[in-house]
């Protein structure tokens, strides 16, 4: 039987907000959201990818639309550049499908699902609690709410998550991710590099780390073939964090094939940023009547590609249990059930893919086809990733 009549609070409306809203939405709840910032977030994003079986699933059941632009990529191609020149060598090749989106789109999506839900814009949390009551409070400047159940999609900074593990903050892992988007007027003079990005996304690996390189929809109310090219750039910067585009521009011009390095250290970004990579994973996912989604719950390094996926599940996960439990405590407790060990295996398995690929880097110089898929097969360890599906996952 089903928990009715629930009011439902979510501390957040980012893409792990707006999804939790719509579970909640979707199996009967009353719904408030309040998110710090006073604008619309679609201008924020980069680059997002999801498993194509996870999109179609959001789309069939309501939390995606149909007409929302993605950019299919069904192959992964491995580059680095060729030895003693500047040319590409292309070494190893995997079937790896993956439904990129930008950010933004993903988004704007989520948010009219949630339509729904009050959301209250440019009214920050000031602090999360327990009412004597029993009941969930939150606090901002304009007074006292209780609820419930409160959803902590308040990111990786969670308030949230210091009521059900207080003290708790993200693990540094010693290195950097940049990212950016470019035009594809970037790439015109490079016809090659855009071929191959039109149906496969690549991993271009160089010493001491790698960089990852797909075409995502550009979201400006552009045609639907009208893409970026996203990237994410992972390797240990000297001393403290360089500025976002000065030091990648240095990776690529001293690492990259002259083609890649022309793209990335010439082009003109429409967006960049970049920081430390770090991880954590809360003891418990819920704790009634809180709950944890999203970054809140868990800080995977980028090299899984579960931010925005885990963030997605959570909410499949909260609309289930709440459909299926007769109390919201009962669903609490479902949900933490199944996401607080999956947070944990996908910090783990982000560990190990930063080790093998930045912290550990392989000569990629002298990788082959058969060297990579032993290769992933020793990283992932018996590990399942949609972006792996050929070194023996699910």
């Amino acid at each position: 039987m089903a928990v009715t009549g629930l009011r439902m609070g979510v501390v957040g409306g980012s893409i792990a907000g707006c999804a939790m809203a719509v579970a909640g939405i979707r199996a009967g709840a009353d719904v408030t959201v309040y998110e710090r910032s006073a604008g619309a977030l679609q201008d924020r994003g980069l680059g997002i990818a999801i498993p194509p079986a996870l999109h179609e699933r959001l789309v069939a059941t309501g939390y995606l639309g149909a007409a929302m632009p993605t950019a299919p990529a069904a192959t992964r191609v491995w580059l680095t550049r060729a030895p003693g020149g500047g040319s590409a060598r292309e070494f190893a090749r995997q079937p790896s499908a993956i439904t990129a989106c930008n950010w933004g789109l993903l988004w704007q999506a989520l948010r009219t699902a949630a339509a729904g839900a009050r959301h209250h814009r440019g009214r920050p949390v000031t602090s999360v609690g327990r009412a004597p009551s029993g009941r969930a409070a939150v606090r901002t400047a304009q007074g006292e709410e209780t609820y419930d159940v409160v959803v902590g999609a308040d990111g990786h900074r969670s308030l949230t998550r210091q009521v059900l593990a207080p003290g708790l903050r993200p693990t540094p892992a010693g290195y950097t991710v940049w990212r950016g988007t470019l035009p594809l007027s970037a790439l015109a003079d490079h016809p090659r590099p855009l071929e191959l990005l039109r149906g496969a996304w690549v991993t271009l690996g160089f010493p001491g780390g790698h960089g990852i390189f797909y075409l995502i929809p550009r979201g400006d109310g552009s045609g639907p073939d009208d893409r970026l090219l996203a990237y994410a750039i992972y390797a240990t910067p000297p001393g403290r964090t360089p500025d976002e585009a000065g030091y990648v521009r240095h990776l690529a011009e001293e690492h990259f094939p002259d083609a890649w390095a022309d793209i990335v250290a010439r082009g003109e970004y429409a967006a960049t940023t970049c920081h430390p990579v770090a991880d954590l994973h809360a003891p418990l996912a819920a704790d009634p009547p809180f709950l944890l989604a999203g970054d809140a719950a868990g800080v995977t390094r980028p090299h899984t590609a579960s931010g925005a996926v885990k963030a997605l599940q959570d909410a499949l996960c909260l609309e289930e249990a709440l459909r299926s439990s007769p109390s919201a405590a009962d669903a609490l407790r479902h949900y933490a059930r199944e996401r607080t060990p999956e947070a944990a295996r996908l910090v783990e398995l982000g560990r190990r893919l930063g080790r093998a690929q930045v912290e550990r880097a392989p000569d990629w110089a002298a990788m082959d086809q058969r060297a990579v898929d032993a290769w992933c097969r020793a990283t992932l360890a018996g590990a399942s990733s949609y972006l792996y599906t050929e070194a023996g996952t699910d």
